[in-house]
C-alpha cells in the first residue's frame, strides 16, 4: 500500500441551474468559464506554494464575491425590499471549528467576516448589524449598501414583482440570454472546498440569498452542517440550491456521515444526498465536495453547475453543463 499524499487540490462553485444552450451566448459562457479559471489558477499556485486549505477556500471565495457574474458580495440578489442581505460560512477541518455570518449589508466581502468571527470570538455565528459590526471592529472593508448591487440584479427583482411572484433563486428574472444556465432556474450561492499539502480540509460558501426574499430570511450558505461541512477525516463540502431543502437534510453533513459510518466514497454519499435525499425534500442543485484521499466530486441534480478544480502539477478544468468532462 502506498503511502504518497494525495497532491493538493482546489474545486469550486458558482451555482447550479437549467441549461438552456440554444439561448445563451457564447461570450458570456466564455465570460464565466475564464473567470472559475482563473480563481482556480490563484488557488493551485498557493496551495503548489504550501499555503493552507483554510487560506485557500476564503480567498477563492472572497474572489468569487468579487466578480458580479455570481451571487456573492458585488452582484448579490435583492431582497423584496430592494435591500441586499448577505450571508457566509468557512469551515476547518482539522479542528471542526467554523464561523458564519447572516443579514450583511455593509461588509464587503461576507467571506472574511465569517472567518473573523471563526477566530476572534468565542461565538459561531453573528447576524444582521451586528455581524456588520463586528467586521468592523477586525478592520475588514465596509462599503455603502448600494456597492452590491448591479442594473441587471435590480431588473429582475422588478420583473419577479411584477409578475407577483415570491422569493426566486439567484438570477430569477434574468434573461436567459444573459448566461448560459436558465438564470430563472439558477440556482445561487459560490463555494470553495480544498486540500492541503498537510492533508487539511476546508470548505467556504458565500450568497446573496434568493432575488425578492422576505427580509430576515437565512439559507443553507452561512449553516454549517448544511451548505457548508469540513472534516479531515472525511471530506469538505460546500452547497447551493434550494437552501430550506438543504437545510432539513443537513446536506453537507449528511456527505461525511455517510462516509464516516457507512463507509461509502465520497463520490456514492454525495449521490445519494443529491439524487435521492434531496428531491425528496423538493430540493434542487448541487454540491462540491473534496475527500481525505484527494477524490474530488461534482454532485447537482439540476442539469448544470458552474464548477471547476485545479490540482497542484495539472491543467484546471473547468465545466458548466453535465455533459461536460
Amino acid at each position: 500500500m502506498s503511502n504518497k499524499k494525495p497532491s493538493p487540490v482546489l474545486a469550486i462553485h458558482g451555482g447550479a441551474g437549467t441549461l438552456l444552450r440554444s439561448q445563451m451566448s457564447g461570450a458570456k459562457e466564455a465570460e464565466y468559464l475564464a473567470a472559475l479559471e482563473r480563481i482556480l489558477l490563484a488557488g493551485q499556485a498557493q496551495l503548489a506554494a504550501g499555503v493552507a486549505a483554510l487560506d485557500v477556500v476564503v480567498e477563492a471565495v472572497r474572489q468569487l464575491e468579487e466578480c458580479e457574474l455570481f451571487n456573492a458580495g458585488r452582484g448579490a440578489v435583492y431582497t423584496a425590499a430592494g435591500t441586499h442581505e448577505l450571508d457566509a460560512s468557512v469551515m476547518d477541518g482539522s479542528n471542526l471549528q467554523a464561523g458564519a455570518v447572516a443579514g450583511l449589508s455593509r461588509t464587503r466581502n461576507p467571506v472574511l467576516a465569517a472567518r473573523a468571527v471563526m477566530q476572534h470570538s468565542e461565538h459561531l455565528m453573528f447576524v444582521g448589524a451586528a455581524a456588520d459590526a463586528f467586521a468592523a471592529s477586525h478592520q475588514l472593508e465596509q462599503v455603502a449598501p448600494d456597492w452590491f448591487g448591479t442594473d441587471l440584479r435590480l431588473a429582475q427583482l422588478h420583473a419577479a414583482q411584477r409578475a407577483q411572484r415570491g422569493a426566486l433563486l439567484d438570477h430569477d428574472g434574468e434573461s436567459s440570454s444573459s448566461g448560459p444556465i436558465d438564470d430563472a432556474r439558477k440556482l445561487g450561492t459560490v463555494g470553495a472546498v480544498a486540500l492541503d499539502a498537510d492533508g487539511h480540509l476546508a470548505a467556504a460558501t458565500s450568497t446573496g440569498g434568493m432575488t425578492n426574499k422576505q427580509p430576515g430570511r437565512v439559507g443553507d450558505s452561512p449553516i454549517i452542517g448544511a451548505g457548508c461541512y469540513a472534516n479531515d477525516a472525511t471530506v469538505a463540502v460546500s452547497c447551493t440550491g434550494t437552501g430550506e431543502a438543504f437545510m432539513r437534510a443537513c446536506a453537507a453533513h449528511d456527505v461525511s456521515a455517510q462516509m464516516e459510518y457507512l463507509g461509502l466514497s465520497v463520490h456514492a454519499a454525495a449521490e445519494r444526498v443529491v439524487k435521492t435525499k434531496l428531491p425528496r425534500l423538493g430540493g434542487s442543485g448541487g454540491l462540491i465536495a473534496v475527500a481525505a484521499n484527494g477524490e474530488v466530486v461534482f454532485s447537482f441534480n439540476s442539469e448544470g453547475m458552474y464548477r471547476g478544480y485545479a490540482r497542484v502539477g495539472e491543467a484546471p478544468l473547468v465545466a458548466i453543463y453535465g455533459d461536460m468532462a
